[in-house]
């Protein structure tokens, strides 16, 4: 446990606020593909020397600490805290009077939670090896030792050894490579200050093409051309955006095609974000995903959220700016229909932590909870409909204002949802009492008199009701009002689905078929949840296919609501489980326990 005297402002971390901070890492790790390891040294720079002797407390998870010296080179004193299940263990190191610098040799785990190694069989060309990283909420203690809260924000320079006939690229400015031998060094420098979760890395047989004067796109060399056809207009995102929220604080935009089993949509990893391959559906109908990371280079990387408590800053605001950009380049009518879609999001989220409803909270409190399991879409739609609510009160041109002024007052800086409030009232007087915001902040649930999406599309589709749609009419929906479709019929066991109707979707359209992974993903939980067997087969192929959580938890969920396929579930994750990530093979295995 904790010393009692400590006193600590993200529950998620061992930093203690009386102790010195770090301002700069120098970071060196060789990746070692046969071990699965990171033999590492990390250089911390304090924000100032110490005034006299004391301790300095870091995160670690696994991690092997080899040694600990200080700015002469002479060792220093360190310890290793017992493992806590959900914090890793405490590196406590006791530094001398004016102390700058620690210097740190370690090893990673062939079990970091922040890596995933993937053999060549893994990947899409089959012939190399290839190594990410996924470090929110708290795993870049797994990738080195720091202090892993994002209310500390970081510089680094890295050097990354990698084999010489694979690329190594990081979230950060390259600063070049240097080959030796097999091997070969690669420099980066990220200039700007970061919160530790966006560290990222990846390294494998890499391409790039460019995109646009600030984009490239990046992925195996197989995938890469349909990478680039499929996010062309990153370029014109990225202007709607600067027209939006102010200038663009990130020099890149570049985006790295992951492996299928990327546990998320996107990472928002500032100069390289990192997507799902389930994006490349052939119509570039996904790639609104582009646009909600591309929407954290202002809100979540520029302004970020102080401890996971306070997580609806970061994607709250997030999810409405993706929307806003949306609107702009694709008009208002698909902005309201993606925003009824976050709606039905929104709703199942509640129900699914209906015996959790304090973590229906936008302000959440998290001690003791691991923050991969409060994961949802509540932070993301219900953040989002509390800023709708706050834009109807206000107007759009003084919220824009405010929005402006948010990103300017807290530009570089990790805030807390009383940091907003504050600035709410300073730039919006009275809003926040008149669309009642403690009931969106502090109480579970959706306030009555929440925002409502208006689409004459979204008419049309709540009129269908649970009827099958003529061939005219499905054939001219989008991958959206399709996702509206589905979503909106009833759901065994809790509704019971018209005779015939899924033998007369798949006869008609052939959904089971479909290459868009968000209307495949909700006609197959649909499917599986109506016990139309024929589906099945695609279902067991879809989990072997991909590791996004998004898409293993409804599928898994519907088959273990079942009996008769229960055991299948069970002989899908024994035989796909190395695929997945470990935070998504966690989120699988709590589902098969339950």
């Amino acid at each position: 446990m904790l010393p009692p005297t400590m006193s600590k402002r993200d529950p998620h971390s061992y930093n203690d606020d009386a102790q010195p901070e770090v301002e700069e890492v120098a970071w060196r790790a060789r990746v070692d593909f046969l071990a699965r390891v990171l033999e590492g040294e990390v250089v911390l720079t304090l924000r100032a020397p110490t005034s006299s002797a004391q301790p300095i407390d870091l995160d670690t998870r696994d991690l092997a600490i080899l040694s600990v010296s200080g700015d002469s080179g002479g060792r220093l004193p360190f310890s290793v805290g017992a493992p806590e299940p959900i914090l890793g263990s405490r590196l406590r190191i006791e530094l001398p009077a004016q102390a700058r610098t620690v210097r740190i040799t370690y090893r990673t785990s062939p079990e970091a939670s922040a890596l995933q190694w993937l053999s060549p069989a893994q990947t899409a060309g089959g012939r190399h090896p290839f190594l990410f990283s996924q470090c929110q909420a708290i795993h870049a203690r797994s990738l080195l030792p720091i202090q892993d809260t994002p209310r500390l924000r970081i510089r680094y320079h890295a050097e990354l050894t990698v084999p010489r006939a694979l690329r190594g690229l990081m979230a950060a400015a390259f600063r070049g490579r240097e080959e030796k031998g097999e091997l070969a060094v690669e420099k980066w420098e990220m200039p700007q200050p970061i919160p530790p979760y966006l560290i990222a890395l990846a390294v494998g047989e890499l391409a790039s093409r460019e995109l646009g004067p600030r984009s490239a796109v990046w992925a195996e060399p197989e995938v890469v051309e349909r990478a680039a056809w499929e996010f062309a207009g990153v370029d014109q995102m990225v202007r709607a955006a600067e027209a939006l929220f102010g200038p663009y604080d990130w020099e890149r935009f570049d985006i790295l095609t992951m492996p299928p089993s990327f546990p998320y949509g996107g990472m928002e990893n500032p100069r390289l974000t990192f997507l799902t391959p389930t994006l490349l559906a052939g119509d570039r109908s996904l790639v609104s995903v582009v646009a909600h990371e591309l929407a954290h280079s202002w809100t979540g990387n520029l302004v970020s959220n102080a401890s996971a408590e306070h997580f609806w800053l970061n994607e709250g605001f997030t999810v409405f700016a993706e929307r806003r950009i949306v609107e702009v380049i694709d008009g208002p009518e698909v902005c309201a229909l993606q925003a009824a879609l976050g709606r039905r999001e929104l709703d199942r989220a509640l129900g699914r932590f209906a015996a959790q409803p304090e973590l229906t909270r936008l302000h959440t409190h998290l001690a003791g909870i691991d923050p991969d399991e409060a994961f949802s879409e509540i932070p993301y739609e219900k953040g989002f409909l509390f800023l709708r609510a706050i834009e109807e009160a206000a107007g759009r041109p003084a919220f824009d204002r405010f929005l402006r002024g948010y990103v300017e007052r807290f530009r570089f800086r990790a805030i807390t949802t009383d940091d907003f409030c504050a600035l709410a009232e300073e730039l919006l007087p009275g809003v926040l009492a008149r669309i009642d915001a403690p009931a969106w902040l502090d109480k579970p649930g959706l306030p009555p008199g929440a925002p409502e999406s208006r689409s004459t599309r979204l008419d049309a589709i709540r009129a269908l009701g649970p009827t099958l749609p003529s061939e005219e009419i499905g054939r001219a929906f989008s991958p959206v009002e399709w996702q509206l479709y589905l979503e909106q019929l009833p759901h065994p066991p809790g509704g019971e689905l018209p005779a015939g109707l899924l033998a007369g979707l798949e006869a008609r359209f052939h959904l089971t078929g479909s290459s868009n992974f968000e209307i495949l993903v909700d006609w197959l939980e649909l499917a599986t949840l109506g016990n139309f067997a024929p589906a099945l087969p695609r279902v067991e192929e879809v989990l072997g296919q991909v590791g996004r959580m998004k898409y293993l938890r409804p599928l898994y969920q519907a088959l273990c609501a079942r009996s008769e396929t229960r055991p299948l579930a069970r002989r899908c994750f024994e035989k796909y489980q190395a695929g997945y990530h470990p935070i998504a093979r966690q989120v699988v295995e709590a589902l098969l326990r339950g």
